[in-house]
């Protein structure tokens, strides 16, 4: 049986990039290339006619921002993946990008394994990061939270549980809890964390040190 291909695109304003990834992806046998693009224009044209699995986002673009155009992105197809690939490595940013819908930051320096990697991560549902980018978010920031805040033994079940990709339907499931129940662990957790949605929860959870 036929491995499925997964149909890649890549958003850069440099054609270089583009080239280099393209040449380097298109080595995979699971990815097929969708295309290359300069502009946020001319990728949310395509995308409207054509289904992406996923895409490589650059943020910073001569006609858009990556950040709004990711959001643009998701509300077109919500099933795309969507991957920022950055240089800027500031914690603002790689936050901005999940709370619009990415499912993970690397940055432009990120290994060529740490991009299949990630790429694979994202596609099976999980927030993925280049070793460079947990590095930024492992930083100790003032005002860190873990001092004061004790999670239970389920909580840190159901948030590893969240972090991976699984839905509250899935969780319990899985742990054979009723569906109210994973959803007042969920609502604690983003309360514990002072956190305003999954995003920003597994982030400052990684940051934590809690997963």
């Amino acid at each position: 049986m036929l491995q499925p291909k997964y149909t890649i695109a890549v958003v850069d304003d440099h054609p270089v990039v583009i080239e280099g990834l393209i040449n380097l992806l298109s080595k995979n046998e699971n990815f097929e290339i969708a295309g290359g693009f300069t502009t946020g224009a001319e990728f949310i044209a395509f995308l409207k006619k054509t289904p992406v699995h996923i895409v490589l986002l650059d943020i910073i673009l001569p006609d858009s921002n990556g950040m709004d155009l990711c959001e643009q992105i998701k509300v077109i197809s919500p099933a795309t993946v969507v991957l920022a690939l950055s240089n800027h490595d500031s914690r603002s940013a790689i936050m901005k990008m999940l709370e619009k819908g990415a499912s993970g930051y690397l940055l432009k320096n990120a290994s060529v394994d740490e991009l299949v990697n990630c790429i694979n991560e994202a596609l099976n549902g999980q927030i993925a990061f280049s070793n460079a980018v947990k590095e930024i978010l492992a930083r100790p920031q003032i005002g860190r939270i873990s001092e004061n805040v004790k999670l239970t033994v389920r909580e840190k079940e159901i948030l590893k549980l969240i972090a991976s990709g699984l839905t509250t339907p899935n969780i319990a499931a899985q742990l054979f809890l009723s569906k109210f129940t994973v959803e007042n662990h969920r609502k604690n957790l983003l309360q514990k964390l002072k956190a305003k949605n999954v995003a920003e929860l597994i982030t400052t959870a990684t940051r934590e040190n809690f997963i």
